[in-house]
């Protein structure tokens, strides 16, 4: 559903008890379960978990809804969705026809928040602040709980799907460093734009060389790859990999360079 420039929804303010229950929902449905007040019709909630807040109104108990964001990485990335005639509290605002549509953009609006810098990084630093790493028994503790927070991330991110594959099945997927994590700091480590979520079979593939992508996400394929492989893999049929980021592209960069593309 499109909704038409001449109707110019505005948010019930103040907001009734049903657009009241139906944000509440909404937010608490999707991860943002602190409730922050309200302010000129603006539904404000909070997360334990993702930084940044929300704002959410209704124009009326049967919608259209908004929905305004305030964390920067999320609203560079959010991707398509319809803008708001009325300027938010946030730095970027919607307009969702439905309750089913605003649940979906909430749920993507979590996800990218959890995944996104610095999120990873910092429940890293939690996690780890008193584990000692004087042994490699004990680097190697510390080594998993962050290859763990990774994956998970990109799981977030990615929609725990692969994007060449379509195969979601958490067993069959990979969290792919494009730089790989020995030669990484922490903050390059548990970057999402430093990680590709694969299938395992393009993980392997990746993680030796034997196929990279160009910056508009094309694969590309090394010389070495065998006529087997190459239709195991299903090279000639895959889309192009979409969603990558300026980050994406300068790590994927050094692993053309690493690889010899």
């Amino acid at each position: 559903m499109t909704i038409g420039e001449e109707q110019r929804p505005a948010p019930e303010n103040p907001p009734g008890f049903v657009v009241r229950t139906e944000a509440q929902k909404a937010a608490w449905d999707n991860g943002y379960r602190l409730e922050k007040g309200v302010d000129e019709g603006w539904l404000r909630y909070a997360s334990t978990t993702a930084p940044g807040a929300v704002w959410i109104a209704g124009a009326s108990p049967h919608g259209p809804w908004f929905l305004s964001i305030e964390h920067s990485g999320v609203a560079a990335e959010i991707g398509a969705l319809p803008a708001s005639p009325v300027a938010g509290p946030g730095l970027v605002t919607f307009l969702l026809a439905t309750l089913s549509e605003l649940h979906a953009a909430l749920d993507r609006v979590y996800k990218l928040a959890v995944s996104l810098p610095d999120a990873p990084l910092s429940r890293f630093r939690i996690k780890t602040k008193d584990l000692p790493i004087h042994t490699e028994t004990e680097r190697l503790v510390v080594q998993r709980i962050g290859q763990d927070i990774f994956r998970d991330a990109l799981m977030a991110y990615w929609g725990g799907r692969c994007p060449l594959t379509g195969i979601t099945e958490p067993a069959l997927l990979r969290a792919s460093h494009i730089v790989p994590w020995a030669d990484c700091e922490d903050e390059q480590r548990l970057d999402v734009h430093n990680g590709l979520l694969l299938s395992a079979l393009w993980d392997a593939a990746f993680d030796k060389g034997l196929v990279s992508f160009a910056d508009d996400g094309t694969v590309l394929v090394s010389p070495s790859l065998s006529e087997v492989a190459r239709t195991a893999l299903g090279v000639d049929r895959v889309p192009q990999l979409t969603g990558l980021r300026d980050g994406h592209r300068r790590n994927l960069a050094a692993h053309r360079a690493r690889h010899g593309y």
